[in-house]
Order: structure tokens, then C-alpha cells, then sequence
């Protein structure tokens, strides 16, 4: 079990402030990247949590071959960089094959492995071995018991930074349902991150079927949820206009929604003592 996890200069872990992970689902260029940093560090500050700037350079599972993907490594990690430069924020951003795993890890400071590839054992061990902290998001067709060998996989290799995301299970087709007992299981392997925009995707639902859909209305009753049964991070995808976003706009939230949902979940927190 790893009860603690150090997720760049914060810790995650019971009787530790609330990790948030933060930003735009896809880099869409240097200027909004900056521009929704400016706004995940203010918010941030402003409730007094520590945050960690989410977005990435590769988005290799879109439902359709002819969706926006990201601008590629070597840009996205220049963009990213810059970020850590001018936001002073913590970056994560997905990676997707071995060889993105060392060449990220010298940009940013957790990287993340989508939910798809959580099985995947040599991705496992390749962003294991970077010495960077490492958020595997739980697949929808796992169950919560089973990430205990992703858990596993990574302390092979010497990780012991580690985050297991819930981010919903497959319910059906075009449905994703958050059973929240997942997260009191997954926390005896690691701290436990709680997706709360991913939860709310309606895979290949969206117009003409090329297309995620979602409804973001959802994203802050199941964060709440998760808050009081007791969650070590939040992962919210936001973003500054959600309906033009390249990807993930659905089930994304706006800066206010975001603002709004932080301070109930202070408040939440602030109620469970010992149990947060």
C-alpha cells in the first residue's frame, strides 16, 4: 500500500489539503494554455489548495481518426515548460507510448496514464522508471480491486508516487456510471484522485457519433460525492469558453462553475475531520 504520494512539491494522502489537478483537456496553443494556467493558479490560491496544471500535447484516443489531437511533443512540452516557467504551477499532462515517457519526464512533474492503457505493463514501467510521480486513471472496463496490480506494476520499478483515478465504468453503451465504493477501495492501494468531468463523458454520444458527449451540470453533484466519502485529489478538466474547446468541451466546466464547486468542497472537507 502506498499511503502517501508526493505529486510534485505537494503531498497527497489522508490528513493532507485537497491535490487539484486543473486545465484545458488538449493544448490548443501557447496564449489560451497561459491564459488558463493564469486562472488555475488564482482559483487555486484563492481557496488555499494546492493545484496541478493539466493539459496535454496528445489526445490519441478521440472517437474519430479526423479530431483535433494536440500539437505533438516536442510543442506541447515547450508550451508546458513555459508554463512552469510563467505560472509557477506543477504540470501533468498524458502519455500515451514508451518513448513519450522519459522525454515528458524532463518537462513535467507527473505523467499521466490514460484509462485505456492502464493495463498496459510496459508503459507502466517505462513512466515508472522516469522517477516522476505517476496518475493512472482506473480504464471503464476495470474493477476498482483490480488497480491494486497497477499499484504493483510501479513499485516493480521503484514508483512509489502514485495516484489511481476513478473517471466512471462503462454502464451499458454511450454510459458511464461512478460507483463510489471504488474509491474507498482503490485508496487502500494509493491516494485516490477523483475525475468528476471525465465521469460525466457520454462516450461516442455526441453528434453523428464522431464525437464525446457529456453534460458538465453532472461534473460538480459527483465531485461533492466523492468529497464526502473522502478523495486525496480532484481532477476537473475547465476551460475558458467549454462549447469551443477542441476536445472534452461537453464535460468540461467554466471558471465559475469551478470557483463555485472549490469552495464547497472546503467547506465538505472542513466537516470531516479525521476523515478527509
Amino acid at each position: 500500500m502506498v499511503a502517501q504520494s508526493q505529486i510534485g512539491p505537494y503531498t497527497a494522502g489522508r490528513g493532507h489539503p485537497l491535490v487539484l489537478i486543473a486545465g484545458p483537456c488538449v493544448i490548443e496553443g501557447e496564449e489560451i494554455t497561459l491564459r488558463a494556467a493564469r486562472r488555475v493558479a488564482e482559483l487555486s490560491q484563492k481557496h488555499g489548495l494546492p493545484a496541478v496544471f493539466k493539459c496535454s500535447f496528445d489526445k490519441a484516443n478521440r472517437t474519430s481518426g479526423k479530431s483535433f489531437r494536440g500539437p505533438g511533443i516536442d510543442e506541447g512540452l515547450r508550451v508546458l515548460k513555459k508554463v512552469k516557467e510563467e505560472g509557477r504551477l506543477p504540470v501533468l499532462t498524458d502519455v500515451h507510448e514508451l518513448d513519450h515517457c522519459a522525454k515528458a519526464a524532463e518537462v513535467v512533474d507527473v505523467l499521466q496514464i490514460p484509462a485505456f492503457l492502464c493495463r498496459q505493463t510496459d508503459l507502466l514501467f517505462a513512466a515508472g522508471k522516469t522517477g516522476r510521480a505517476v496518475n493512472v486513471k482506473k480504464g471503464q472496463f476495470v474493477a476498482p480491486e483490480d488497480m491494486k496490480n497497477a499499484v504493483d506494476k510501479l513499485a516493480e520499478v521503484g514508483c512509489e508516487n502514485v495516484l489511481l483515478t476513478e473517471r466512471g465504468s462503462s454502464f451499458g453503451y454511450h454510459n458511464l456510471v461512478v460507483d463510489m465504493r471504488g474509491l474507498l477501495t482503490m485508496r487502500g492501494f494509493a491516494p485516490v484522485c477523483f475525475d468528476a468531468t471525465h465521469s460525466v463523458q457520454r462516450p461516442g454520444a455526441g453528434p453523428g457519433g464522431t464525437t464525446t458527449g457529456g453534460d458538465r451540470t453532472l461534473a460538480p453533484h459527483l465531485a461533492r460525492a466523492a468529497a464526502a466519502i473522502g478523495i486525496d485529489a480532484l481532477f476537473c478538466e475547465v476551460h475558458e469558453d467549454p462549447d469551443k474547446a477542441r476536445s472534452d468541451g461537453p464535460n468540461s466546466l467554466t471558471y465559475p462553475m469551478w470557483d463555485e464547486l472549490l469552495g464547497d468542497l472546503v467547506r465538505l472537507r472542513a466537516a470531516l475531520p479525521g476523515k478527509a
